[in-house]
């Protein structure tokens, strides 16, 4: 059973072949492979209206015990919630960028950002580009704890050097934006170490 197919949901919700491949790594062939087996196992269920595939409680269940044992196994929850208490400090400037990116002020009025003056956004760029460089540290902890982390450092990267290369919907206007995939971490981490969205 590959559970980090399972896992990928877990942290994305429903959703399709291409964004848990994009999770894992993984081909989108080789996902849907592990997915029929998955389903055959009653660990996964698919919609057949919408084309998206979501967890069962069965699922759910098989994936918290993984992910636990995982941590028990490598001895690293300490070592994994001291760099989740890292990423925690970074989280809230992550979502005020984001806000910064998709609206600004003009003339003392809070307006929907259409991107023209390059100048503002380019000192939200180089805001993204600090936290990007300080979030590296962290990411470079949560791997040394469980090395399946060190998959978002790559795609963190592609996402802002995309956006920096003009794809503006790459920091926070798309599937593979720096801030879905920021936001897929932290699911990650919560999953990982047992904690409830709403309830510390």
């Amino acid at each position: 059973m590959n559970l980090v197919v399972l896992h990928a949901l877990r942290c994305v919700g429903s959703t399709g072949l291409t964004r848990v491949a994009s999770f894992t790594g993984l081909t989108e062939s080789e996902v849907e492979s592990e997915l029929i087996d998955l389903a055959v196992a009653g660990l996964v269920t698919h919609d057949r209206h919408f084309g998206g595939w979501s967890l069962t409680e069965s699922g759910r269940a098989a994936d918290a015990s993984g992910t636990k044992a995982e941590l028990e196994t490598a001895g690293t929850r300490p070592a994994l919630a001291e760099a989740f208490d890292e990423f925690l400090v970074l989280n809230p400037e992550l979502l005020d960028l984001c806000t910064a990116w998709q609206m600004r002020s003009v003339d003392g009025v809070t307006t929907v950002n259409d991107h023209s003056d390059t100048a503002y956004d380019a000192r939200v760029l180089a805001l993204f580009t600090d936290l990007h460089t300080r979030a590296l540290v962290v990411i470079a902890a949560l791997a040394a704890a469980a090395p399946r982390f060190a998959r978002y450092e790559p795609r963190l990267t592609s996402a802002l050097t995309r956006a920096r290369a003009g794809e503006l919907a790459c920091l926070a206007d798309s599937m593979d934006s720096f801030h879905t995939i920021w936001a897929e971490l932290h699911e990650d981490l919560l999953a990982t170490l047992g904690i409830a969205r709403w309830g510390g």
